[in-house]
């Protein structure tokens, strides 16, 4: 490997791989990836290889929300794990109108909004 590759781990999940050949496409090599995705986890994925002369992933002026996806505690972890090596951009914390929300940028560049209703408790 000659540059970063991101390697993620989400318990539970199903995947489902189609290859160009099987989509009957011929703007790329014949095994890669035309449709991927993750199911049946705490998060759905969906991802392709890039086909020939298609621009890869780059991200801008986006951020993903996770607001309510999972309890307090798992949405917190979730915060300090991607904070890891990124940059704070608001801290996780409780605000005025009684939700908990922060942003975090990973270290691959991705702005995340993570947060949940009420106390604690959940």
């Amino acid at each position: 490997m000659t540059g970063l590759v991101p390697y993620f781990h989400f318990p539970g999940c199903a995947v489902q791989l189609y290859t160009f050949a099987e989509f009957s496409r011929a703007d790329g090599p014949a095994d890669a990836i035309a449709h991927g995705y993750l199911t049946g986890g705490p998060v759905a994925l969906f991802c392709a290889d890039a086909s020939v002369g298609e621009a890869s992933f780059r991200s801008e002026g986006m951020m993903l929300s996770l607001l309510g996806t999972a309890d307090p505690a798992t949405l917190r972890s979730w915060f300090s794990r991607l904070s890891e090596g990124g940059q704070v951009v608001d801290d996780l914390q409780m605000r005025p109108h009684g939700a908990s929300d922060g942003q975090v940028i990973d270290r691959f560049g991705l702005h995340w909004l993570l947060g949940f209703e009420g106390d604690e408790t959940g």
